[in-house]
């Protein structure tokens, strides 16, 4: 009986071993599109949100890599589709981040062809990583309108606006079965809290990111152990 239950117990101890190794050990990939929210306008690029979750995720003993990022300050919907084709992207990603719209509402572009556009996004982003849904996370807009830089123009608009936006990104998100990260409500706070923007007073700064980082990573951390206990 003793012989057993010491078999027993080397098994399991061996299974937990084997599985951590696996996890720590596994080559994780991560693609980030968007715009200057995504490459981190303003901050050092290390301090950008896809930066930092690979970081956090390093942290907690995954092996990931660093992050491909296509966005660019300024980008709307349809020029980041545009960035994306023209990148030749010739591989499959573990996971897939998407984070556009605000120059979309930025430049008065109609919530309409927002939604077409977002929607064909979106099914590139899925498309990416090896047609799997659940490993593709939508982050909304942030509210530029709380930031210095909107000083003079018409902050409730410039909410209402991006909350439609968001709606309609919401919506189309969890249509297709990806995860949503709504850190809207966080980017508000920039209107009393200034550390939470970088020195340019409209993008967000390092601690801003860290927080958005977070989210996305347990995301991704809860979807890689789902993965192991499979």
């Amino acid at each position: 009986m003793g012989r057993i239950r010491f078999l027993l117990l080397f098994c399991l101890c061996y299974y937990q071993t084997a599985s951590s190794q696996t996890m720590a050990s596994k080559k994780i990939s991560y693609l980030a599109l968007g715009d200057s929210y995504t490459i981190g306008e303003s901050v050092p690029a290390l301090e950008n949100f896809p930066h930092q979750t690979v970081q956090l995720l390093t942290q907690k003993g995954f092996t990931v890599q660093s992050p491909t990022i296509i966005a660019k300050t300024g980008w709307t919907t349809d020029e980041l589709n545009d960035g994306i084709s023209n990148a030749g992207l010739d591989k499959e990603y573990d996971f897939v981040s998407l984070l556009i719209g605000v120059n979309n509402q930025y430049r008065g572009k109609s919530k309409d062809e927002y939604a077409e556009q977002f929607a064909q996004l979106l099914k590139k982003s899925i498309r990416l990583a090896a047609n799997n849904p659940s490993h593709v996370i939508v982050v909304s807009i942030p509210d530029w309108g709380a930031t210095p830089f909107a000083e003079g123009r018409d902050r409730n608009k410039i909410a209402q606006e991006i909350d439609t936006f968001n709606a309609i990104n919401k919506r189309i998100a969890l249509t297709n079965n990806v995860h949503y990260i709504d850190i809207t409500p966080g980017s508000r706070e920039a209107s009393f809290d200034e550390t939470l923007l970088a020195n340019d007073k409209l993008h967000p700064s390092a601690k801003e990111y860290k927080r958005w980082a977070v989210k996305v990573g347990e995301v991704i951390e809860d979807l890689i152990k789902l993965q192991e206990k499979k």
